[in-house]
């Protein structure tokens, strides 16, 4: 029998860079309340306190980093940069890129509202996920997992760390005489429930796409994303 099978966490444990010594506890992470409530016997703990103990595990690690990176910054810019690192949009953006919402025990209710792809859900089950890692191997393995999946992002938060990403987008398409445009590309779910999917383009050429529960969120997500990629090109 093949090691996927026999873990059914395989690929996203390569994808986190970490193998769990008690996938209990990863599957602690990825319970939600909402599947326990219907499954009583499940064995597990929704992943409630586990998001309690990442919070504090990621507001120590990125801030760690955050020091590194940025050894002029200010008490107070610090604490701006990692807060728009480690809120709810950058949180839901980690948990996506790995596709965590895939592997998430819900309820019913849950699963049909779109539970998987709620920025909330994903939030709180990023930071149950680097709590389970803290407490299967300590330290160094949360703080080497949470530099693998937001070192990126401490890197790229020199600006000021503004979450103003469509502002300083335009800021750049501004010195290269060219202008931004956000184009709805699709809407998804009913009215009370909506996900929306916004391209950002910049002259003629379409850079990146975002999605959200608002119009906002989804430009601020796209506007991120084509930072990202003028970075890159840089």
């Amino acid at each position: 029998m093949s090691d996927a099978v026999e873990n059914p966490y395989a690929i996203l444990e390569q994808r986190i860079g970490y193998a769990f010594l008690d996938r209990a506890r990863l599957e602690s992470a990825l319970t939600h309340k909402s599947y326990l409530n219907e499954n009583p016997g499940w064995g597990r703990p929704d992943n409630e306190r586990l998001e309690f103990l990442g919070d504090a595990v990621l507001d120590l690690v990125v801030g760690h980093l955050l020091m590194e990176a940025q050894p002029t910054r200010t008490e107070g810019e610090l604490s701006k940069t990692r807060a728009s690192i480690v809120n709810e949009l950058g949180l839901a953006d980690v948990a996506g890129e790995l596709g965590l919402g895939d592997w998430l025990f819900l309820g019913r209710g849950e699963e049909s509202s779109g539970g998987r792809r709620k920025p909330s859900v994903l939030a709180d089950a990023c930071e149950a996920l680097v709590a389970a890692i803290y407490l299967d191997g300590g330290f160094d393995a949360a703080f080497v997992v949470v530099r693998h999946l937001f070192g990126s992002r401490v890197l790229g938060a020199g600006e000021a760390g503004s979450t103003d990403y469509k502002t300083r987008l335009q800021e750049r398409a501004a010195r290269r005489r060219v202008q931004v445009r956000y184009s709805v590309v699709q809407e998804r779910g009913p009215d009370h429930d909506k996900t929306f999917e916004i391209a950002a383009t910049i002259g003629d050429r379409e850079y990146a796409r975002g999605t959200g529960k608002t119009k906002k969120e989804a430009e601020q997500r796209a506007a991120e994303m084509a930072l990202r990629t003028l970075d890159g090109e840089s």
